[in-house]
C-alpha cells in the first residue's frame, strides 16, 4: 500500500459524501488509501479491495506463525522420523487405492 498524501488523501466526511465516486476513482488510480475525517479527527480509512486482501492475508499468515510458535513452545511437535513414517504410510495407502 502506498503512503498517503496529506494534501490529497485526507477528506472530511461531508466532502466524501458529496464526491464519493470521484474519491474512490482517485484512490484506485493512485493506489493510496483515503483517510475520512469527522469533526477534524480520523474516522475511517478507505482502501482498495486488493489492499484489503493483502492486509488480511498478512494477518492470517502472522496468526498461523504465532500459533505454530505457541505449539512448539508447548511441546506440541512431531519428530522428523514420525512425520516421515506418517507420509510413507499415507503414500503406500494411496498407491493401494
Amino acid at each position: 500500500m502506498k503512503p498517503i498524501s496529506i494534501q490529497d488523501d485526507i477528506v472530511p466526511i461531508g466532502e466524501f459524501k458529496t464526491h464519493a465516486s470521484r474519491i474512490v476513482r482517485g484512490m484506485r488510480e493512485t493506489g493510496r488509501p483515503v483517510v475520512i475525517t469527522q469533526n477534524g479527527r480520523p474516522a475511517g480509512v478507505l482502501i482498495s479491495p486488493d489492499a484489503f486482501d493483502q492486509f488480511t492475508e498478512r494477518e492470517r499468515f502472522v496468526a498461523a506463525v504465532q500459533e505454530g510458535l505457541a505449539d512448539s513452545g508447548a511441546g506440541r511437535t512431531v519428530s522428523d522420523e514420525d512425520l516421515t513414517t506418517h507420509f510413507e504410510r499415507r503414500a503406500r495407502d494411496l498407491r493401494r487405492e
